[in-house]
């Protein structure tokens, strides 16, 4: 089935390895997919859950908030999935001491969250005003969760760029952006790293460059193909380093903290393993992907092969010189070594291969790698279009930045599957596999010698997802988002993932089943009690005969649901 436009039609494959320069330690010829390790995380490991500033807040104009990017996209029509916008979302704003309790419910010894730029400076421009009711909001967030016991981590940038910031200069487009940032995460060390210790500068650069500059399916919705990326990534890397560098020499001392960068990928598996070719796209993917930002980073300067396929099609297109910026050397060494630690986002994983692009057929990011996504049908895909279950291939991105990075302290800052649900379905088996099995996959990484120290969830909430609206839930909590209140309900990997904690792993098969059956068992009350709920519309009274009936609607209304989403997308 093709998946999206650069992926292929999907095959089969019995035994691939991965020839890279890695460890020795790390066997890459070894096809043990399906192997479990019972086994326990290392003391002081950290477990938590995750969630954003404009997907979780709501109160998107309230107490002298000021525009975002995000703001503006979704009330634009025909942006977002039915509409959708994150005006209300969770109403986070409004319930930090209910999402609290649900942390402490699950153990949870950290909590991610993102400050929202235009909350606490509504221009994008310290010295236009600094909104102090915002400050005072993520000042209450912070010490409600240290007095509960959890740590906060606490991202500077998770997309929502000031309006008036993109309006004037154009955002990640304008090396101006390097300045306003760094006054904006200066106010935040000085407001709030007393308290705060772990920093991660941007989440997921990537989508904000290639989607938010490429492809302009995410704010601030700019096309500008083979180029727009390129340079808002430039722009991002010396914003992350330069507020690196603002904690170094004015705060680290005092505050004793880290700053690091979340960097999400997918791991990219060569097709052939007999084919070259195949063998250098798989990593040439992972390079333009974790690597175009990792790399400069943590040794100074884009991938090469990034700066060779990059600058060999610029110039087969007439140009005097490559779309991919240059570091000056002073800026390579001012760059290099900007991470104490580093997060890591991982969803799912292609197979690849060798795909050559005319360079007469327009330029883009995507043709700029000469590769071809691929999937196998058989791998599980409950949720986004894009997400496909393969734990085997978190353990192999471990594994590459282990070997390509120096074995950099790094904490997972998010992993997670979604589903497409017309209904409510508390009883998320799927998801249940889903974190059992990556989970394990990072536990065997733990033992090839990746220095893994955290763990975050994605995500703590159902929540707004970009384009794709609320069309798509993450969350270990169901949401109920057409009720005013936006009530709050465990799913089944509520238990699951609480059993984990409390065991920093997975003691035995028995113990590990068990949990299994007995969250299953307590979805299934809480479904029933859901159902029973007049405010979700449902009948008054459900029996156990009903509840079947009820999960075999949603069944079927979401198997519409994908079908209409086929056709629109066909």
């Amino acid at each position: 089935m093709m998946l999206l436009q650069r992926v292929g039609p999907a095959c089969h494959v019995l035994v691939l390895v991965l020839c890279l320069s890695a460890a020795e330690d790390f066997d890459w010829s070894a096809n043990n997919h399906d192997s479990f390790y019972y086994g326990t995380f290392p003391n002081g490991f950290s477990w938590g859950a995750g969630g954003s500033a404009y997907q979780t807040e709501g109160a998107w104009d309230k107490d002298g908030k000021g525009l975002s990017i995000w703001d503006v996209f979704t009330h634009n029509k025909g942006k977002t999935f039915l509409n959708d916008t994150g005006d209300s979302s969770c109403d986070g704003y409004y319930k930090i001491k209910d999402d609290i309790s649900l942390m402490k419910e699950m153990n949870l010894n950290h909590y991610r969250f993102s400050i929202s730029w235009p909350r606490i400076m509504p221009t994008g421009i310290r010295s236009d005003h600094v909104n102090e009711k915002g400050v005072r909001y993520y000042d209450v967030l912070i010490d409600e969760l240290l007095e509960n016991k959890i740590t906060p981590i606490v991202t500077l940038y998770h997309w929502d760029l000031p309006q008036v910031l993109q309006e004037k200069y154009g955002g990640w487009q304008n090396i101006s952006m390097i300045n306003y940032f760094n006054d904006f995460a200066n106010l935040c060390f000085e407001r709030y790293g007393d308290r705060v210790k772990h920093w991660i500068t941007f989440n997921n650069p990537w989508s904000v460059a290639v989607e938010g500059y490429e492809t302009g399916e995410h704010a601030p919705g700019l096309k500008l193909r083979g180029t727009g990326a390129y340079r808002a990534a430039h722009h991002i890397i010396k914003a992350h380093a330069k507020v690196w560098h603002t904690y170094d020499s004015q705060w680290r001392s005092k505050q004793k903290g880290m700053v690091g960068i979340s960097l999400s990928g997918d791991w990219g598996e060569p097709v052939d393993i007999t084919n070259q070719k195949d063998i250098e796209a798989a990593e040439r993917y992972v390079q333009f992907y974790i690597g175009w930002f990792a790399t400069p980073i943590f040794h100074g300067d884009y991938p090469q092969v990034m700066k060779d396929f990059i600058g060999r099609k610029s110039a087969l297109q007439g140009l005097g010189t490559s779309r991919l910026p240059t570091f000056s050397s002073q800026e390579k060494s001012y760059i290099k070594g900007t991470s104490d630690f580093l997060g890591v986002g991982h969803f799912t994983t292609r197979y690849i291969t060798q795909k050559s692009y005319p360079s007469n057929r327009g330029t883009t990011y995507f043709s700029d790698r000469d590769v071809a996504e691929l999937v196998d049908p058989r791998w599980p895909d409950p949720g986004s279009e894009w997400l496909y279950s393969v734990p085997w291939g978190f353990r192999r991105l471990l594994n590459f930045m282990k070997t390509h990075y120096g074995n950099p302290m790094i904490y997972i800052t998010e992993n997670g599957v979604s589903e497409k649900m017309m209904c409510t379905e508390l009883c998320d088996d799927w998801r249940i596999k889903y974190y059992k099995d990556y989970i394990n996959e990072m536990l065997k990484a733990i033992r090839d010698g990746v220095n893994v120290k955290g763990y975050t969830a994605w995500s703590l909430l159902d929540k707004f997802e970009w384009d794709e609206g609320y069309s798509e839930r993450f969350g270990l909590y169901y949401v109920d988002f057409k009720n005013q209140n936006k009530p709050r309900y465990p799913k089944a990997s509520v238990q699951f993932y609480k059993r984990i904690i409390q065991s920093n792993g997975f003691p035995g098969q028995r113990e590990v089943e068990t949990w299994k059956r007995k969250a299953t068992e307590t979805c299934s009350t809480s479904n029933q009690l859901l159902a029973a709920d007049p405010l979700t519309s449902h009948m008054e009274m459900v029996t156990e005969v009903v509840v079947p009936t009820v999960c075999t609607l949603c069944i079927l209304i979401s198997a519409v649901f994908l079908m209409f989403l086929l056709r629109k997308r066909n």
